[in-house]
């Protein structure tokens, strides 16, 4: 869509292809149906965001930054506001608003948009993109081009159209893909206390994972324990960054329920409540200091009987708690499918795209963007940036190839 307005303002005749019935699904649920469609950061601190392949981004960022979607969404009629961590919405808190401008600007530049058709194969020639073979109503039929934009998405959220499309396209031009696994998606944990603590919404704890002896992830947040594990923004994160790892590595991960404070000063009030409650059960005491779901669970892991009397509990027994409260341990087995998750890791490798242009470099006039690409972030709008980027970068290059060749053609 990103694309397809921006050619089509230049009076280029467009066509976009899309195989559902209504364009946008998957723009339709980002968000939680609210479309974080940015976020209103630097530079740098989009390429921090994310996880493979930044450098990638440079020409994509100069065509076309967070600043630059807010201002040209503006500029097309959409109202915009900035949330906490920098995550642009639309006012309305609607993602539909923002798929109407996308229609209305389609429209406006006299963009062909058809729907219920799927893309069956990109034609190549000699080399070069010259078209798309697509299906409809149950017809195959031809549709000639001077260019071809792969916008496909990858393979999360198939029920959207997320099917993979566009790395059998990538293929067939002699392209490589690389290795593609879930992301921003919940993880399996074998421990069978997750079920026990399933719908438990944890706030201010902090999430590390170690590989062997170095932290590969440490961070602070919200999480909240499923049947299977744990999801939540942590969660999400981690997913990113450590995905890779998961079943390749041994990992080893805990929560700190408790980050604020030192293991001296916990112990210190959990010394206190039990001077204060000597006759209680562990188990009635342990309220002050845990949801009342995880009552149960922290002394079975510490392996302290939570029906001891406090008097009874030792030293070494408190010290126990202290250290789970501190270190909560979690085994980390598999990522939920990409049927759950929010963007895919992998894709069309970098190497065979020009970053400038998005050009394929094996066959001209066939361009990737997008998903589609090796190229995924963490959580906060910077996924869809990459979306934006890169569609902009394309339709500059594709202009200024279209610009050249009417120079020629007048010569």
């Amino acid at each position: 869509m990103m694309a397809g307005v921006l050619l089509g303002e230049k009076g280029l005749h467009v066509t976009v292809f899309e195989k559902n019935e209504r364009l946008g699904k998957k723009l339709y649920i980002t968000g939680k149906g609210r479309c974080n469609f940015t976020n209103d950061c630097s530079r740098d601190e989009f390429l921090a965001a994310m996880v493979s392949n930044p450098r990638f981004m440079y020409s994509a960022l100069d065509t076309l930054d967070p600043q630059g979607v807010i201002s040209l969404f503006e500029g097309w009629g959409l109202k915009t506001k900035v949330e906490r961590g920098r995550r642009a919405f639309p006012a309305s808190d609607k993602s539909a608003d923002v798929l109407d401008m996308f229609r209305r600007q389609l429209r406006k530049n006299h963009v062909e948009v058809v729907l219920n058709a799927e893309v069956k194969e990109v034609i190549l020639e000699e080399g070069r993109a010259r078209g798309v073979k697509i299906l409809v109503d149950g017809r195959e039929k031809e549709a000639r081009a001077d260019a071809v934009i792969v916008a496909t998405g990858g393979l999360s959220y198939p029920s959207t159209g997320s099917t993979g499309d566009g790395y059998r396209f990538a293929r067939e031009a002699g392209l490589r893909v690389t290795d593609m696994r879930p992301s921003l998606v919940s993880l399996v944990c074998a421990e069978e206390y997750c079920k026990d603590l399933q719908g438990l919404s944890l706030k201010n704890v902090a999430l590390h994972i170690k590989s062997g002896k170095k932290e590969v992830y440490s961070e602070f947040g919200e999480m909240l324990f499923t049947h299977y594990g744990i999801t939540g923004p942590l969660v999400l994160t981690a997913s990113a960054r450590v995905g890779g790892m998961i079943g390749a590595k041994p990992l080893t991960t805990w929560i700190d329920l408790k980050p604020a404070v030192t293991e001296e000063t916990l112990d210190a009030r959990l010394v206190r409540i039990f001077e204060e409650n000597k006759n209680k059960t562990l188990r009635n005491v342990l309220g002050e200091l845990y949801p009342s779901k995880m009552i149960p669970v922290i002394p079975a892991v510490a392996g302290v009987d939570g029906e001891k009397k406090v008097h009874d509990v030792s030293k070494k027994e408190r010290e126990a708690l202290v250290r789970v409260t501190k270190h909560l341990p979690l085994t980390l087995t598999s990522l939920r499918p990409f049927s759950e998750a929010v963007v895919t890791q992998g894709g069309v490798s970098v190497k065979e795209v020009s970053p400038a242009t998005m050009e394929a470099k094996k066959a001209e006039n066939l361009y990737f963007i997008g998903e589609v690409l090796d190229l995924d972030a963490v959580t906060g709008g910077f996924n869809l940036q990459i979306a934006w980027s890169t569609a902009a970068v394309c339709a500059a290059a594709i202009l200024d190839k279209a610009a050249q060749e009417d120079e020629g053609q007048a010569d």
